[in-house]
């Protein structure tokens, strides 16, 4: 539901978040008035020495308060599991009961600092005693730094502002006087979620490719979340509700009709060559994130094989390969692709913000100079991925519409500045004149781009993007992409379903199957985590099933929200701050997909058996929808990505012989 008004601001938690946070301090403050009676019961005759009144008094009084906040606690928690998240009404009254329970703070905080200074003043008692009034005192101030530590957190920098809304709105306003409001607020939205950026990108340098990225990041965050008055709780409980509806509709579908004709040799023969590709290639891709990949992928050898390199001073044979900042990534680079140091031209781990590394190896098994671009593994490259507007892709080609993402296209232009600007690919077609170019990467957005920019030049360029955004480039250049690119999608992978417009499809669905269910948010999450971690029954009633689920009748808008007082008839179709702005039109993945999925089940979470995988060729618009699942982060990883083609690869080279089994290619209808 809305955020709470507390002191006449908004804050970033609702009435029904006080369940968990409060069931956990009952439980403290139980335990610590159980302790403090036994230590009184059990050593009361001891308090008679000097100063034992003083102590007497502070434990009798300290009980009577403990139990009056336990009372209190017990209050907020029970309200705060009455209604549902768009219903507070049963929850009306825990303002009153919030107001008593910070008013308990100061008495409480009184008393621990006369505690503490009757007990640095030397009372002469036993010593047993003491200390358990020196432990009754620091867990008082322990308790009271983590509730000031809880306000800090739930605070909303922009709560304020909507305060004085709450009552008449500016529905009285003139349309001038509406914008001009709006305005504000965006702007102050801006503001807040830069400077937060800032803070938690504190490390980062302060150029003007920064300055930029956190200006477009903090726009774009800024303008996703101000038609909502989520709070992080509404969010869980709508990702949670979401899957299990996701799964119930899957089990409740139909069978799908398997073709009755098994698919043409020729793209059954494609799909097997470039399967063989991308599980060549991919070694690429992975070594292109260094010796942290490689350390992950071999916890137990991987710094005992590297360390070496690390250490010793450069080799003959290491200075012939050009390249800035390596350190120890070239030791985890030759193991990963099995290549000797001559056969790298340029291996460069310079990164900055719209600037990717890069590797440039002679690949002679396939006979190919491979450009390696590396997928997102920094604060710089998760900004880059951030700058989410379109730009005009600058590339020669009959396509008309060119939009690509900004910050990855940006990043792009700067490798293939390095390669044609710095002679580098002109040094490894020096050496090798007769092998042809192909561009790999993983989470390959900057694969694909820099692989449009240099066809013009390489026109047999060929491009392996594994894991892409699908939020990329325009349809045209989608379709364009289809001839030289070939990308690799694993399982519920979140990054080629991620895009601006799959986004804002998220929130509306979390919106809808939020404000519908009929169940308390606590419930909600409890469920939500026994199901993720253990599975059983996605069948969570709620009052969707029947309902109905275009119209939302109380958006999830707060009551104190300008926003709400502006579009009173908020929809999910188009009154979207981002459906209208033509910075963030709907993108695309590159070129054809190959979609890897799971048979059967090897543990929600991928770490029991070992996994059996099928691939086919898929449209698009499979990926047009953002999936829940434990799987859509893990399933992003290169060495699961890697792993999944190991054991696909020897799967289908195993069954050449028994095409009865091979149908794992097959399309469905």
């Amino acid at each position: 539901m809305p955020g709470m008004v507390l002191f006449g601001r908004r804050w970033a938690i609702a009435s029904d978040d006080l369940v968990f946070p409060g069931f956990f301090e009952l439980v403290v403050r139980v335990l610590w008035w159980i302790g403090i009676l036994t230590l009184y019961l059990m050593h009361r005759g001891k308090l008679d020495c000097a100063g034992g009144a003083l102590l007497s008094s502070y434990l009798i009084v300290l009980m009577i308060l403990l139990a009056v906040v336990i009372c209190t606690v017990s209050a907020i928690m029970c309200v705060s599991m009455r209604g549902t998240i768009c219903n507070p009404g049963p929850r009306k009254s825990m303002s009153k009961l919030l107001y008593i329970r910070l008013a308990l703070f100061f008495p409480e905080m009184v008393w621990a600092s006369l505690g503490a200074a009757w007990v640095a003043d030397g009372v002469q008692c036993d010593r047993t005693v003491v200390n358990g009034i020196i432990a009754t005192v620091v867990v008082s101030w322990i308790i009271i730094a983590a509730t000031v530590v809880s306000i800090i957190i739930v605070f909303d920098p922009l709560g304020g502002k909507m305060a004085p809304y709450s009552s008449a709105g500016p529905s009285h306003l003139d349309s001038h006087d509406s914008s001009q409001l709006l305005n504000g607020l965006k702007t102050a939205a801006t503001s807040v979620w830069e400077t937060r950026i800032k803070l938690l990108c504190c490390c980062i340098g302060k150029d003007d490719h920064t300055r930029v990225a956190f200006s477009s990041t903090a726009e774009l965050f800024s303008t996703y979340f101000s038609d909502t008055d989520l709070v992080p709780s509404d969010i869980a409980a709508g990702l949670a509700l979401l899957h299990q509806q996701q799964d119930n509709i899957r089990n409740n579908q139909e069978p799908a009709q398997v073709v009755s004709h098994a698919p043409g040799s020729s793209q059954e023969a494609d799909l097997d060559a470039e399967l063989e590709n991308c599980h060549h290639y991919m070694q690429f891709a992975a070594a292109a994130y260094g010796w942290p990949l490689y350390i992950y992928r071999n916890p137990l050898t991987g710094l005992c094989r590297i360390g070496g390199d690390c250490c010793r001073s450069r080799t003959t044979d290491y200075d012939l390969v050009g390249g800035d900042q390596l350190n120890c990534h070239f030791g985890s680079i030759l193991h990963t692709t099995g290549l000797q140091y001559r056969d790298f031209i340029h291996v460069s781990f310079h990164d900055k913000v719209y600037e990717l590394p890069f590797i440039v190896a002679l690949d002679h098994r396939k006979e190919s100079v491979v450009v390696a671009v590396r997928g997102t593994m920094s604060l710089q490259d998760v900004l880059t991925d951030l700058s989410a507007e379109s730009e005009v892709l600058d590339v020669e080609c009959e396509v008309q519409d060119r939009l690509a993402h900004k910050g990855i296209s940006q990043a792009a232009r700067y490798v293939y500045r390095r390669l044609i600007n710095d002679g580098i690919l002109s040094q490894a077609f020096s050496i090798a004149p007769e092998y042809r170019l192909v561009i790999v990467g993983h989470s390959g957005g900057g694969a694909a781009l820099l692989a449009t920019m240099l066809r013009a030049a390489y026109p047999q360029v060929r491009c392996y993007a594994f894991s892409p955004p699908r939020g990329l480039w325009s349809k045209a250049l989608h379709e364009y992409s289809q001839s030289f690119i070939v990308s690799l999608v694993l399982g519920k992978d979140v990054i080629p379903r991620l895009s601006v417009t799959n986004l804002e499809d998220l929130k509306r669905r979390i919106l809808r199957v939020v404000a519908h269910c009929n169940k308390p948010k606590y419930k909600i999450l409890l469920h939500g985590l026994w199901y993720e971690l253990f599975g059983g029954n996605p069948n969570f009633p709620t009052e969707l099933d029947g309902g109905d689920q275009e119209v939302l009748t109380q958006p999830l808008l707060g009551e104190q929200s300008l926003l709400t007082r502006w579009s009173p008839a908020y929809s999910f179709s188009s009154d979207s701050p981002l459906d209208s702005s033509p910075k963030y039109p709907p993108l695309y993945p590159p070129g054809r997909i190959i979609h890897l999925q799971e048979e059967g089940a090897s543990g929600r979470f991928g770490c029991c058996s070992a996994a059996q995988y099928s691939a086919k060729w898929s449209h698009e618009a499979e990926f047009s929808k953002i999936l829940i699942g434990p799987k859509m982060l893990t399933d992003h990883m290169p060495d699961i990505l890697m792993r999944a083609l190991d054991s696909l690869v020897s799967d289908r080279a195993a069954c050449v012989s028994c095409p009865a089994q091979g149908v794992s290619g097959v399309d469905v209808a």
